[in-house]
């Protein structure tokens, strides 16, 4: 009864946001206050453990989100994800453009939230096609599966960040099996899916061309890529210190402190704020302006966020979260493909893949505890179900086929597959590495 129970309480989340067209925070609290009445909490007690839930899971997010935001907006605005991109064009060539497409999406995939990586990298794909004389989708899908492996799959994106405060995992681990995890799954997704696409027919709308900044108002190469990937070094580096330093250390505490993420993406805007800000004559205000304009775009991402930790609060606190681990444990399953199903269906059901990740954290999370599964494949694992078969109700689906101008046929054969392609390759991968971890 008590899972049927649960699974009403998704039911009526999915239905808020699919039929009732309800923002996604609004229908997390709806169901989240549902949820409390359906499974016996207290009414006295349901705010509470509504407020707390989304306190908890916010207090360890803000700093890396918010902190990302900022750093992914000064990538764009500086021209140092337009110098990546031209970098990686010479060195690979027009025989290779699909993997510099991929890896430019990877590289600048990892500060750059998803929505505004697309907005501002797709535009340069279809000047790269324009320029070749080639089929923009053939272009664009290696392009697009990279953005898509960073934000299903690597933090400071949010899904994946939440997944790893939800989990107690290690946000440098989970950063490093990530990246083992999305090379070939970009691969395949990526230049060797688009293959098949070659003679796919697309005119994107000149609307959507990139404008392209002139090459002195440029930041150089090496400080594009250095300021770029500079949280990835800092999240791996000062990882792999607080794993090789002895906890009686009068080092350790400085290295604890050093090695929290927060502190990681405080640095790493920091230092952008320098190579990418006032070195490249910008002033302090217009630096601040771009902060603030970043913050603005991913307020409602914290807010869905802080949905989908009071819906795990209420799990908790009404005791349900174990009952469905112990009926879990009875199943003859995989954690990690178990988790990887339950997301995959919530994501064709509603459409997002933040809200399909963090509301499977709330239903899995006690599984860390109970059985052995490793939290930061477990959150790798959610990552790569939370992008299966994007379709009609997702608005990533809607945003390539304008963009790329394309029917909807066309959009499922190329959009669609390459995201289910990215899901089976992610989960693929979680599944080797499980073996060796």
């Amino acid at each position: 009864m008590t899972i049927l129970l649960v699974l009403l309480s998704i039911a009526i989340l999915v239905l808020l946001i699919v039929w009732a067209k309800l923002n996604p925070f609004l229908a997390f609290l709806i169901s989240s206050i549902a949820a409390g009445f359906l499974l016996g909490l207290p009414a006295d007690q349901i705010a509470g453990s509504v407020q707390r839930g989304m306190g908890v899971l916010l207090g360890d997010l803000v700093i890396v989100i918010v902190m990302g935001a900022m750093l992914g907006k000064l990538v764009a605005e500086s021209g140092a994800a337009q110098r990546i991109a031209g970098f990686l064009m010479k060195v690979f060539g027009e025989k290779r453009i699909t993997w510099a497409m991929a890896i430019t999406g990877l590289v600048v995939g990892i500060p750059l939230f998803y929505n505004v990586g697309f907005v501002l990298l797709v535009p340069l794909a279809f000047t790269v096609a324009y320029q070749y004389k080639i089929s923009a989708v053939y272009v664009g899908i290696p392009l697009l599966a990279a953005l898509s492996v960073t934000h299903g799959f690597l933090p400071p994106h949010p899904s994946p960040a939440a997944l790893v405060a939800q989990f107690d995992a290690n946000m440098g681990l989970t950063l490093f099996y990530g990246f083992l995890i999305a090379i070939p799954t970009i691969a395949l997704a990526g230049p060797i899916f688009a293959r098949t696409l070659k003679n796919m027919k697309a005119e994107p709308l000149k609307t959507f061309q990139a404008e392209i900044k002139p090459e002195s108002e440029l930041p150089s190469t090496a400080n594009s890529f250095f300021t770029a990937l500079l949280p990835v070094v800092l999240l791996v580096g000062t990882t792999a210190l607080n794993l090789n330093i002895a906890e009686e250390s009068p080092l350790a505490p400085f290295i604890h402190f050093v090695a929290d993420p927060g502190i990681v993406m405080l640095v790493s805007v920091l230092i952008a704020t320098y190579t990418l800000g006032l070195k490249r004559k910008f002033t302090m205000r217009q630096i601040m302006d771009l902060y603030t304009v970043a913050t603005k775009d991913i307020a409602m991402i914290l807010l869905i966020v802080a949905g989908a930790g009071a819906l795990k609060q209420i799990f908790t606190d009404t005791g349900v979260s174990m009952v469905i681990a112990e009926g879990l444990q009875s199943w003859d399953i995989h954690p990690l493909i178990l988790a990887w199903v339950i997301t995959a269906i919530i994501r064709v059901c509603v459409g997002s893949a933040t809200v399909a990740g963090l509301t499977t954290a709330g239903i899995i999370a006690p599984l860390v505890t109970t059985m052995n599964v490793d939290p930061n494949l477990l959150v790798l694992s959610i990552g790569a179900g939370s992008l299966m078969f994007s379709h009609f109700n997702d608005a990533g689906f809607w945003m390539y086929k304008e963009f790329f101008n394309v029917s909807i046929k066309d959009t499922i054969k190329s959009w669609s597959v390459m995201e289910t392609i990215v899901a089976l390759a992610g989960l693929g991968g979680v599944l080797l590495l499980d073996i060796f971890v």
